[in-house]
């Protein structure tokens, strides 16, 4: 799984984890702690901020503490001071066996002394925490999803008060749970307006990062609201990326495996009540009649097909490739409809591929002799969660020192060797898989490797061999009789 942090080696885990358990409380107190969730389909974004107070000279290492359930359906985990953009290392120390919780370090850039303070943001990004219910729809009905989440944020420090909000993406919010015999709160424990429901606030919470504390205090909540768009997955993406120096081009060939996670339809399709429901101007929400795509600018020879054919429902919009260092604000925009509308628990696999000029992804470095390519890990559909990703990138016959830097860790990495028409000893290719990715984990893979003159002396030679081949086969088939006796 995913996450912008860094994995220490497991001997440092059993070595550090105690002492950092044991020691946390003493160093920090909460003042108050806010967490809001913006729901939505596949994708959960959440927020939490900490106002954090030192309580011991030289505090710089800040613990915070997830859940079982959290853990489990977090991809993505950030931390940042308020108001900066600059992330925070943040590490992550895993399964706490004792507290039953997964912890992680944020190092603070100021260690703080007694009684100052610093307000620490938290970006989490949770991935199928949501699931239909009900788990059938007919096509005129609406859709609805189910969230389930912990009451208080666990932490290993004292918290003076603590709240959560819950954002619907609309008002319609059918139930919500509101806990019973909460200790911390002579309130009311929750509070709907519009489409935010608040949890709390909740005073003098005391170190919550225990197994005691969760299996006593804890408390489940669940949401039940509409959603009134599509709950899109990517069940598998295969991503190849070929470098070619002879044609100067970067080819991009994306093979998708798409799947509506939306309430299962109930009963047939019809084709008549999709046609209505789209003149008046109020499309089923389980259905995806079609998605757009911001893919590259300078891109040409796009192609769009399925098992079928090629699909001609499409429509691209292109802009002129951007100059070197501009800021990427602009893009080609790909009107992609399916060959069909996909209903709830369907699945639709399709091809999508395009060129790019090589020079808008790759530079020279004089110094060391290396070629930069910069390949993008994949085209980010919003709200949409990738499953199983793998990304194969194909490098020129004869590269060499090939190297690699990557946004964020791979679950595994090879190098082998793809050998295709007119090659000789075939080309470096760098795979890379990933799982739950998200719209935060758009970014680029930036490949250094050295071609020799030699190299691309390699594919004219094997052509010119080839053809020279045929000639002298032809030749000496011209000279041979084969025949039994001549006339």
């Amino acid at each position: 799984m995913p996450r912008h942090w860094r994995a220490p080696f497991s001997f440092i885990l059993s070595v550090f984890i105690l002492p950092l358990c044991t020691s946390a409380a003493n160093s920090f107190e909460n003042t108050a702690i806010v967490r809001t969730v913006e729901l939505g389909g596949a994708l959960v974004h959440v927020t939490t901020t900490y106002a954090v107070k030192a309580l011991e000279d030289g505090s710089s290492v800040y613990t915070i503490a997830l859940a079982e359930r959290e853990q489990a359906h977090t991809s993505w985990l950030e931390a940042k001071l308020k108001g900066e953009s600059e992330r925070l290392p943040l590490e992550d120390f895993g399964y706490h066996q004792d507290s039953g919780v997964f912890l992680y370090t944020i190092e603070l850039p100021k260690a703080l002394n007694v009684n100052q303070t610093a307000n620490l943001v938290i970006e989490t990004v949770q991935t199928h925490a949501t699931y239909a219910w009900p788990e059938e729809a007919g096509q005129k009905e609406g859709q609805s999803l189910k969230y389930e989440t912990e009451l208080l944020v666990l932490s290993p420090y004292k918290t003076a008060v603590q709240r959560t909000k819950v954002r619907s993406p609309s008002p319609q919010v059918h139930s919500y749970t509101v806990p019973e015999e909460v200790e911390f709160t002579t309130d009311a424990v929750a509070t709907k307006s519009g489409a935010t429901i608040t949890y709390g606030p909740f005073y003098d919470i005391p170190p919550s990062a225990t197994s005691d504390f969760v299996d006593k205090k804890q408390k489940h909540v669940t949401v039940h609201y509409s959603f009134d768009y599509p709950v899109l997955e990517i069940s598998k993406l295969q991503r190849a990326a070929e470098i070619s120096h002879w044609g100067a081009n970067l080819n991009i060939d994306d093979k998708y495996w798409l799947h509506n996670a939306g309430p299962r339809l109930k009963g047939h399709f019809s084709r008549l009540d999709y046609q209505t429901q789209n003149y008046f101007g109020r499309p089923g929400p389980h259905t995806i009649p079609s998605l757009q795509l911001h893919l590259p600018a300078g891109i040409h020879d796009v192609y769009y097909y399925d098992l079928v054919g090629n699909v001609s429902t499409s429509r691209l919009r292109t802009t002129p490739s951007l100059p070197k260092g501009a800021e990427p604000n602009q893009y080609s925009v790909l009107e992609l409809r399916p060959r069909y509308p996909i209903a709830g628990g369907w699945n639709y696999s399709f091809t999508l591929g395009w060129d790019s000029p090589l020079e808008d992804y790759a530079g020279y470095d004089k110094t060391t002799g290396k070629y930069v390519v910069s390949v993008p890990i994949m085209t980010v559909i919003p709200g949409a969660v990738v499953d199983e990703a793998e990304v194969t990138i194909i490098l020129p016959e004869g590269a060499t020192d090939v190297d690699y830097v990557v946004p964020y860790p791979a679950l595994s990495e090879t190098v082998s060797t793809h050998i295709t028409y007119l090659d000789t000893v075939g080309r470096p290719k760098i795979t890379l898989k990933y799982a739950q990715l998200t719209d935060k984990h758009g970014g680029n893979i930036y490949v250094t490797y050295k071609v020799p003159f030699s190299a691309h002396l390699k594919k004219p030679l094997a052509v010119a061999t080839a053809f020279a081949g045929v000639f002298a086969l032809a030749l000496a088939w011209k000279r041979v009789d084969i025949r039994i006796s001549r006339k």
